[in-house]
């Protein structure tokens, strides 16, 4: 891991819950489950283990199969001293990431109220704020997580779609380049060349990942019809709404609402084929979804689950489906006994 991954892999399942928190400074492994009986059902118990053995990842399995988990399956979690032991195929890596600066981020640092100005509409990146998208797309690609990434989904708004397709996008785009553009040249007031669509991962854009609705305007999302002719390689067809209908001018959505959208997003994530993906978006969405989790164990480790994102900060992550919520099946197993025979019997 580099400095701008955080030694965790975070095992996940959406309704009931297991988070695997796992540093690799002391081979420290946090497991965590819910709290069934709370109101909200984010709430979580952990326990903590030991295990000195790597965590791997991939996907998923059926939103049915959630209703037919019960606690029960929990119940086994302190067998070998405490270790946890997953299929390979039940797994799945994301790379969370919060967009890069933006003009708000500016003005918002000398004076809170700056958020509430409809000039910050839908802020877009500032210069330096591109410089630390460029920056991490060294990043990604010199530690090779360019080629792994298999899909990037990006909050709609224009600062984590410029982060996104900055950071995990082709090269320079010309017009003689066949397919689409990632984004088109001076994008959003970027000042920026058109970047290309090819050999990268598709994008897709998704609502329940966006920051806080309502109240302030740098939240307020454009028309969909505005994105598409600027990012016309994104994949906007989740999003069921041209204009942003969930954003109110005189109501904030609460820290609570936040979190119980991060775990439905999270659920969703599940569902996905894909083994490893890359998530743009908020400072608020990743603080209070993440904080959901970590509550019993130590503190340097709920700390370091919990702590705010930096702008353009990445950190890696390993959900775990334990509930079967996904549908993939193992492509590394190998059945044995081909061709099947007797058993030597052994001395």
């Amino acid at each position: 891991m580099t400095d701008s991954v955080a030694n965790c892999l975070l095992y996940f399942q959406f309704g009931k819950v297991q988070f695997l928190f796992r540093n690799y400074s002391d081979s420290t492994a946090i497991a965590l489950t819910p709290n069934l009986r709370s109101r909200t059902s984010t709430h979580l118990h952990l326990q903590l283990r030991r295990s000195s053995s790597p965590v791997v990842s991939l996907p998923s399995r059926s939103r049915s199969a959630a209703s037919r988990c019960s606690s029960s399956l929990f119940s086994d979690m302190d067998a070998s001293g405490g270790q946890s032991v997953y299929p390979l195929h039940r797994c799945k890596t994301i790379h969370l990431v919060r967009h890069a600066q933006g003009f708000h981020n500016v003005e918002g640092e000398k004076d809170n109220n700056a958020y509430l100005l409809p000039h910050l509409f839908d802020a877009n990146l500032t210069p330096l704020g591109w410089q630390q998208v460029d920056n991490l797309r060294k990043h990604v690609n010199s530690s090779g997580l360019s080629k792994r990434v298999e899909l990037v989904v990006t909050s709609p708004l224009l600062r984590t779609i410029q982060t996104a397709v900055g950071v995990f996008g082709g090269e320079g785009y010309a017009d003689d380049i066949q397919g689409l553009p990632l984004m088109v040249t001076n994008a959003g007031n970027s000042s920026r060349p058109a970047i290309s669509s090819l050999n990268c991962p598709p994008f897709l854009a998704m609502e329940l990942c966006r920051e806080h609705t309502g109240v302030h305007w740098c939240d307020k999302r454009r028309n969909i019809s505005e994105y598409k002719p600027q990012f016309p390689a994104i994949d906007f067809s989740l999003i069921e709404h041209n204009d942003d209908i969930l954003w109110k001018e005189d109501i904030r959505e609460t820290d609570e609402e936040l979190a119980t959208r991060g775990m439905k997003f999270l659920n969703w994530l599940l569902t996905r084929k894909e083994k490893e993906i890359a998530v743009v978006t908020h400072s608020g969405f990743l603080i209070h979804t993440l904080r959901q989790f970590g509550n019993d164990c130590n503190p340097n480790v709920k700390n370091e689950i919990c702590r705010p994102f930096n702008n353009c900060e990445l950190r890696s992550m390993v959900i775990v489906d334990r509930c079967m919520i996904g549908s993939d099946t193992p492509t590394t197993d190998y059945p044995g006994k081909i061709p099947s025979g007797s058993d030597v019997p052994s001395e």
